[in-house]
């Protein structure tokens, strides 16, 4: 299988990076040509000139590219005949990302978005804990997502707002879990270190609750801030068992009891570092998608409707009120 990888950035060398481990033949392109042909070179594999020539040449696709692009990118994949991976989101409103899920319904196109928290060990227990029952009667779902820094500067305005950007990982594993829909949020949010985000409307510091069908509540937490590294965990508590995911001997955490841990000697510096399986587990199940040797693990609908929540934690944010999922989808 050939494998295109548009975007040469930081995940999308990620991506390629895999994708060589894998055993796959891997091309990559980006508009900034110099970059593409310097991963190329980094990683003995071919650089295409442009996205029309790397489709031309490829089995499948992978988008990896600015997220203004990722819509084009969709549908020109999609218009191939290829399966393409995409990461997410698809688009940042709602409106575009609806246009794209109607073309690839409408097209029958193989389309993966993502989410890689799907094939992270410790979400895919949290998942058969609920589902297999063991839990019991689910109560509580709390989600602390901390990023080491804040984005560089430029990123800020193109990113969609701290909840677009960076907690939409935590809505669609949310829902990934827990196998329910969010029917109701309420957002709030400030700027308490970095001024830059206020300059274009966004927060480095946010709190989200989120009420699911059944009842059961979320409680998100997410900062652009940790000074230990990068922390994202997930805690359930239900009727029978409870359980943590993300909290391990690198979790960057120190108890303030008189005998509790530090700080541990390697915490988990950036979401690479974290989530480095779940990303190959993530693309080897595509390339399994793709030659239709399984079902698609995580499709348009699933990141429209994850967008869907973090539309409604801004307007809930902007509005300071309780926001219905139905106003927004």
């Amino acid at each position: 299988m050939r494998v295109g990888v548009i975007g040469t950035g930081r995940i999308g060398t990620l991506h390629a990076t895999i994708l060589k481990e894998l055993g796959v033949e891997t091309f990559v392109t980006d508009a900034d040509t110099e970059r593409a042909r310097s991963l190329a070179a980094d990683l003995q594999i071919q650089a295409a000139a442009t996205v029309e020539e790397l489709i031309e040449r490829s089995d499948a696709l992978v988008i990896t590219a600015a997220t203004s692009a990722h819509a084009e990118l969709i549908v020109a994949g999609v218009d191939a005949g290829l399966p393409v991976f995409c990461e997410k989101p698809i688009a940042l409103d709602l409106e575009t990302t609806r246009q794209v899920v109607d073309h690839v319904t409408r097209k029958e196109g193989r389309v993966q978005i993502g989410f890689q928290r799907r094939f992270d060990p410790g979400y895919v227990a949290a998942r058969e804990l609920v589902t297999s029952g063991r839990l019991g009667t689910l109560f509580v779902v709390r989600m602390a997502g901390h990023d080491p820094d804040p984005p560089h500067d430029d990123y800020i305005p193109l990113s969609g707002g701290l909840f677009r950007d960076f907690s939409v990982h935590d809505f669609d594993a949310l829902r990934f879990v827990t196998g329910e829909e969010v029917v109701e949020v309420y957002a709030t949010g400030s700027v308490r270190e970095y001024p830059v985000f206020e300059e274009y409307g966004d927060i480095d510091t946010g709190v989200a609750t989120l009420t699911l069908e059944s009842g059961a509540l979320g409680i998100l937490s997410t900062t652009r801030r940790h000074p230990f590294g990068y922390d994202v965990r997930m805690e359930l508590f239900g009727r029978d068992d409870s359980g943590v995911v993300g909290w391990d001997d690198r979790t960057p955490l120190r108890s303030l009891e008189p005998n509790g841990p530090g700080v541990p000697p390697d915490p988990y510096r950036n979401f690479q570092d974290r989530f480095r399986k779940a990303y190959t587990d993530e693309l080897a199940a595509f390339l399994e998608f793709a030659r239709g040797e399984r079902d698609n693990p995580c499709t348009v609908v699933d990141a429209e409707r994850a967008l869907a929540v973090a539309v409604a934690c801004d307007i809930s944010r902007a509005e300071h009120r309780p926001v219905r999922l139905e106003e927004v989808s």
